[in-house]
């Protein structure tokens, strides 16, 4: 594994870190082929359990809680950033939470000062690729004080479709709790115009670095994009939100923050037979940390099959 930067991809315990309020682990480290990844939590979002399938029968909903062990009206979603690194650069992969005070979600936004306990130094950061732009994605570059600690000519991708939908959001079709959509309108207006200097757009797919190709998908926003990294005959997808822990046994399930909740299963769909024809690693931002693993096909759903980890 390539030690060139500052960048510690390792999963070993530092003493004196994490400490006394970091008792679990938060970063994992993947190789793909000549491209190094770290898999870093930005910390749970605690959500209704309904935003996993609003769609669904409530008590068909009840009955995969119950037989996942979960609670019954609200549990945390992991949320997942990724960095990685190829051809010299370093590409960071959605930015996390940050800080929204006003929806009480104390236990998200820990991205910097993770990358910091992981050793990664802002200013070494070449690229961001944004999945889209909910605010647990770009929040992360709105915390007070990081912008100046980026690099001037810091390239912000995106796909094209995400920004134009940003300039007036329709809301119509998701179910997300109130305080929500105010938020997130909030989020991007900010990010547009602290950033918009910074992007980078493309339409459907762009490579950042060799081996990883960011890939417009849609369906849960109208630019959502999934990230696929190759190299020496491996794969990773990070898939961003659009798949879910309850979208291998229930794909058709509607996700509450969801634009295009149609779309967005048939997208789903589409691509957890993809992985499972491969057999390439997946990772998706609100998978349980950290989020390492492959799809098989079960009869006419799907199987999360989550590797063993790596120590």
């Amino acid at each position: 594994m390539k030690q060139e930067t500052n960048m510690r991809l390792d999963n070993t315990s530092h003493p004196g870190r994490p400490g006394p309020d970091e008792l679990v682990p938060s970063r994992y480290a993947v190789q793909v082929g000549d491209i190094e990844v770290l898999v870093v939590s930005d910390g749970v979002l605690p959500l209704p359990t309904t935003m996993l399938g609003h769609n669904a029968d409530p008590a068909i909903r009840a009955a995969w809680l119950n037989d996942m062990f979960l609670p019954p009206d609200a549990f945390d979603w992991a949320l997942n950033v990724v960095v990685v690194r190829s051809g010299g650069k370093t590409i960071l992969i959605d930015a996390g939470l940050g800080s929204d005070p006003d929806l009480h979600l104390p236990r998200a936004g820990q991205l910097i000062k993770r990358l910091e306990a992981a050793g990664i130094d802002l200013s070494s950061v070449t690229d961001v690729v944004l999945t889209h732009m909910h605010m647990d994605h770009v929040g992360g570059l709105l915390v007070d004080g990081v912008k100046d600690r980026l690099r001037p000519d810091l390239r912000i991708h995106v796909a094209a479709a995400e920004v134009k939908f940003w300039e007036s959001p329709d809301f119509s079709h998701t179910a997300m709790p109130p305080g929500f959509p105010d938020a997130l309108r909030s989020a991007a207006k900010r990010f547009m115009k602290e950033y918009r200097s910074h992007l980078r757009q493309f339409d459907e797919e762009h490579e950042v670095a060799p081996g990883v190709v960011v890939r417009r998908t849609g369906g849960h926003t109208p630019g959502h994009s999934v990230v696929r990294l190759a190299s020496g005959g491996d794969a990773l997808t990070f898939a961003g939100d659009a798949v879910f822990a309850v979208g291998f046994d229930h794909p058709d399930w509607h996700n509450g923050f969801e634009h295009d909740p149609e779309e967005a299963a048939r997208v789903r769909v589409r691509l957890l037979r993809e992985l499972a024809a491969t057999s390439e690693l997946l990772v998706a931002t609100h998978m349980p940390f950290p989020s390492v693993g492959r799809v098989a096909v079960d009869g006419d759903v799907f199987r999360w099959v989550p590797v063993f980890w790596d120590y």
